[in-house]
């Protein structure tokens, strides 16, 4: 009996990754992800231990990522509030870990700290969909908790904001948080550098292939059904308001984990997390990599980390410039994402052949640019090319 029905179990959580709703389904994709994977996984092993150190903060931020993913590309919530409860996560493992001490603390605040973001997204949650908050109003909110954060975060300074033995520190933040270690004292382990990297790795390809099979189920059929029409989901008789709640906790708690790393990661915690940069910029990533695609998600998210990174090192004052022109191109050139762009390029060219394919490439793209630039006031006529002397003459 056992036998008979692990097969199909089996096939059915193959085709809940393979399914309608996320991107990359045939057997290129999956030959061609496994190869990323194990290039990823030897990663550290030809660049070292600190540059893999280095890269698992991508990694991490791949997480935030693909939280936001999940309420902005598949329920259509525009949430500034991610960062929220990742920072909340943060504070909280930064506390509760050195409060306790040891690895015994920290694996005590690891799952302490995703409750405490898991139930601040639900409460926010709550009051905003059962309390009638829609559309633009949801964003609005949400950034506006955010703020609310940095604002009292920043005024901590002083020693009577104390929680145990940590003080909050205001700007300063809190430091001294440890690598992550799991166990008790003589039996535990500590992760950092390639170690940490393959840890956040492990923990980023499951919440990737859950994600897949959670857009791809009953449940996530509902979530596009409400990104594409609310209302006449309402209608069909799905509970719209429960369905939002759950995902905007589900992606609460995944916020959270990434914050925990992140608090690791860096041995430090700061309200620099809730500022509206750093709210900001997991919109550029999900919107360069393609706000429809999980993957395309994680894939922003390292392309631009990593120019953030070089444009720090080598022209810092650049940096929130060039992220401003990544995200206005992508928008007005690859509107549903680079993956998807990619997708939709692969099928076209396979339809019309290359030199068709270009040429009506051309004309989309010019057609946008002529778009953009009237609903600026600025007239088609005026971007043309003028006319030759010759024809001017004549």
């Amino acid at each position: 009996m056992t036998d008979g029905r692990l097969p199909s179990q089996l096939d059915g959580i193959a085709r809940k990754l393979n399914g309608p709703n996320t991107l990359g389904n045939s057997k290129a994709f999956w030959i061609a992800f496994a190869v990323g994977m194990i290039g990823m996984l030897a990663y550290p092993l030809i660049r070292g231990s600190y540059a893999a150190g280095q890269t698992s903060l991508f990694l991490v931020y791949g997480l935030l990522a693909l939280s936001l993913s999940l309420i902005w590309g598949y329920t259509g919530i525009l949430s500034f509030g991610q960062v929220a409860f990742f920072g909340i996560a943060g504070y909280t493992y930064a506390i509760v870990s050195l409060n306790l001490g040891g690895p015994f603390g920290q694996t005590v605040a690891l799952p302490v700290a995703v409750a405490v973001a898991t139930l601040s997204a639900f409460v926010l949650g709550y009051f905003m969909f059962y309390g009638g908050v829609r559309n633009v109003y949801v964003a609005i909110l949400t950034l506006v908790v955010t703020l609310v954060l940095e604002t009292f975060m920043a005024q901590t300074a002083g020693s009577e904001w104390a929680i145990g033995s940590v003080q909050l520190g205001g700007f300063n933040g809190i430091p001294g948080i440890r690598n992550f270690a799991l166990g008790v004292e003589g039996a535990s382990f500590s992760l950092s550098g390639s170690g940490f990297y393959w840890f956040v790795l492990a923990l980023l390809l499951v919440a990737y292939l859950g994600a897949r099979i959670l857009v791809n189920s009953r449940f996530g059929y509902t979530l596009v059904a409400i990104r594409e029409d609310a209302e006449r989901t309402t209608m069909l008789g799905y509970n719209v308001k429960r369905v939002k709640l759950a995902v905007f906790t589900l992606s609460g708690a995944l916020a959270g984990l990434s914050g925990v790393l992140y608090a690791t990661w860096g041995n430090y915690m700061d309200p620099s997390v809730f500022t509206i940069v750093f709210a900001t910029i997991p919109i550029v990533w999900v919107t360069l990599g393609g706000r429809e695609s999980l993957l395309g998600a994680i894939v922003g998210t390292v392309i631009i980390e990593r120019l953030r990174l070089w444009f720090s090192v080598n022209a810092s004052e650049f940096a929130i410039v060039f992220v401003g022109v990544i995200l206005m191109t992508t928008v007005l050139l690859v509107p549903r994402g680079i993956l998807p762009g990619i997708r939709d390029g692969y099928v076209f060219f396979s339809e019309h052949g290359i030199r068709e394919g270009v040429e009506r490439g051309r004309v989309t793209i010019q057609t946008r640019i002529q778009t953009r630039l009237q609903s600026f006031g600025i007239s088609g006529s005026e971007t043309e090319t003028p006319p030759s002397s010759e024809a001017v003459r004549e």
